[in-house]
């Protein structure tokens, strides 16, 4: 558990068999904690958008935004693999818009990768990266980024589409991809057929891993939980319950008591 994982160790954990556990992070106090954890890679994903700033999509953040909370990421990581989500627009009209976008994440964080949305349609751009020297993990199937044009966020079934995408990611160079609302049995199929690992969020358990954003998981969602979430604490109850503790205990001037305060 404390091997340090680099891209290529993340992409043979699907030839080993193993099961891989992403989840996502924004700040130094989380990332840390993921860490520690176990889990095999953080996403810095642009679902800070919505979870950190409050957005209703994913295409408001700004590069300058990512990195400033992917070099938060990267200085508490010490084991995970930490990828790094790629905004709208930062990398969609050309290979030299990519390019220099992913090198300020490699060069400004101590991140490992990034993450891009599209399979055919990207395929140049992920080869390009990858012969500048920077993995890439390719993201297909439902793409919040695309939400406008997709018209929301649905379950994806076309099964050539996604096919001929997942293919073109992986043909361009792509360590993994990320499979986004799929049906399972499309979903596991798309994974027996590609030799890099696959990354399911509503894509079933046939995928060689799963990413979840980490407020969903331990129940800090504000809004709407997707069906594909699972919960696995509630610490909005445990924080609620603490605010008011806390409050009533101001209030009627028990807090702080004497072992809060300096007497001397």
């Amino acid at each position: 558990m404390n091997d340090v994982i680099t891209v290529t160790q993340f992409a043979a954990l699907k030839s080993a068999g193993q099961k891989i556990c992403m989840l996502t992070a924004y700040d130094y106090t989380m990332a840390s904690l993921l860490d520690s954890s176990g889990v095999d890679g953080i996403l810095v994903g642009d679902s800070l958008a919505m979870v950190v700033q409050g957005h209703e999509t994913t295409l408001p953040v700004t590069l300058d935004q990512i990195i400033y909370h992917a070099e938060m990421v990267g200085r508490a990581v010490r084991r995970a693999l930490v990828v790094v989500d790629l905004p709208f627009a930062t990398y969609h009209v050309g290979a030299h818009q990519a390019v220099a976008a992913s090198a300020r994440v490699l060069k400004e964080t101590r991140c490992q990768a990034v993450k891009l949305e599209g399979g055919v349609e990207q395929a140049a751009t992920i080869e390009a990266l990858v012969q500048t020297g920077i993995p890439v993990m390719a993201h297909v199937g439902l793409r919040p980024q695309s939400v406008r044009q997709m018209g929301g966020y649905r379950v994806q079934r076309d099964e050539k589409k996604l096919m001929d995408d997942a293919r073109a990611a992986e043909g361009a160079g792509a360590f993994a991809v990320v499979l986004e609302c799929i049906p399972a049995p499309l979903a596991q199929q798309l994974t027996e057929a590609l030799e890099i690992p696959t990354i399911g969020i509503g894509a079933g358990a046939g995928c060689d891993g799963q990413v979840l954003v980490t407020n969903d998981l331990v129940g800090l969602t504000t809004g709407h939980v997707p069906r594909f979430v699972k919960p696995h604490a509630d610490l909005k109850e445990s924080v609620d319950r603490a605010v008011s503790h806390y409050c009533d205990e101001v209030r009627k001037g028990t807090f702080p008591g004497p072992d809060q305060s300096y007497n001397e």
